[in-house]
């Protein structure tokens, strides 16, 4: 393979990644405050419809993009509703928002399947994207790219350095311990699902509006699902899931710059993906054991109530 492949294919991987690796890092957040969210798909697809259509209407990609953003983290209070006040099961209610999500950006969005809309270019930067190889696959992005290059250490630093950090994680361990230290778990859980929600939002809202500008059904293709489990493969550390959302990014953008090699990788291999991470996430939700062989939270999917302890 020659140079200028290699690079086309990493700057592919790059811009294929940054959208699932924003619902990621939503999703990590959610989680080690103790929520399981299954409906980042149906959140990334409010977020790029609501973000298509609003950077039509505006003409500005700027005013898609937080309208996108804001669409994910409306629609994640309602999981945080379900699950956080009226204790619901918080499996049943975050496929439910995939549902929900799904339906509801497919009938507001037909009327703008085709239409040509906004999107935000790339902003080479200066100096940076003239260094040899380095240069082009990481500098020579739109802001989106760029603002995630940011989050990913600023979360990192935030979940294991800061005092809010440390009471997200005390939340998502032992509740009742936390509450006792005076730690609102409730507000801590709904906190963290919308910026949960956020995040998935900006992710779908990159996709409509940086990655593959326009709306069409379903076009977040089942990122959220891969995102979901992602959390699970970079045991909910945020490094790790930068490298696993930009290694899934490169996966399906190889399977185009190998067809120009004559090399194939089989299409239902990538479209059984999200499927087989949905039946992972299932079953790791429903196994208390398996959760903590991997270390998860050690609260993640019980509710909360004052004065029980969790199993």
């Amino acid at each position: 393979m020659d140079t200028a492949f290699i690079i086309a294919t990493l700057v592919a991987s790059i811009r294929a990644g940054t959208p699932i690796l924003f619902a990621t890092l939503g999703e990590i957040l959610a989680e080690r405050s103790g929520i399981l969210n299954l409906g980042v798909e149906g959140m990334m697809l409010m977020g790029a419809v609501t973000g298509f259509i609003v950077g039509v209407k505006t003409g500005s990609p700027w005013m898609g993009v937080l309208a996108g953003t804001l669409a994910g983290g409306i629609l994640s209070l309602f999981h945080a509703f379900v699950s956080i006040t009226l204790r619901g099961h918080q499996v049943v209610s975050g496929l439910a928002l995939t549902l929900l999500g799904m339906g509801l950006s497919s009938f507001i969005g037909k009327p703008y399947i085709g239409v040509k809309g906004v999107r935000f270019v790339d902003f080479p930067l200066p100096l940076l994207s003239k260094i040899p190889f380095f240069g082009p696959v990481l500098f020579d992005h739109d802001v989106l790219v760029y603002f995630s290059y940011l989050l990913i250490p600023a979360v990192w630093f935030f979940i294991y350095k800061t005092r809010p950090g440390l009471h997200l994680r005390a939340v998502g361990e032992d509740p009742a311990t936390a509450d006792v230290n005076g730690i609102d778990v409730a507000k801590t859980r709904y906190l963290y699902t919308f910026i949960g929600g956020l995040l998935a939002g900006l992710g779908g809202a990159t996709i409509s509006l940086a990655y593959t500008p326009g709306w069409i059904e379903g076009m977040t293709a089942g990122r959220g699902w891969i995102a979901v489990g992602l959390v699970i493969f970079a045991f909910w550390d945020p490094v790790q899931a930068a490298i696993g959302a930009y290694l899934f990014g490169g996966i399906q953008s190889l399977q185009f710059g190998l067809q120009t090699k004559g090399v194939t990788i089989p299409i239902y291999f990538l479209q059984m993906m999200p499927y087989a991470f949905t039946i992972l996430v299932l079953m790791f939700a429903s196994q208390e054991s398996l959760r903590k062989r991997i270390g998860s939270p050690a609260a993640l999917g019980e509710p909360y109530v004052r004065g029980e302890r969790g199993k």
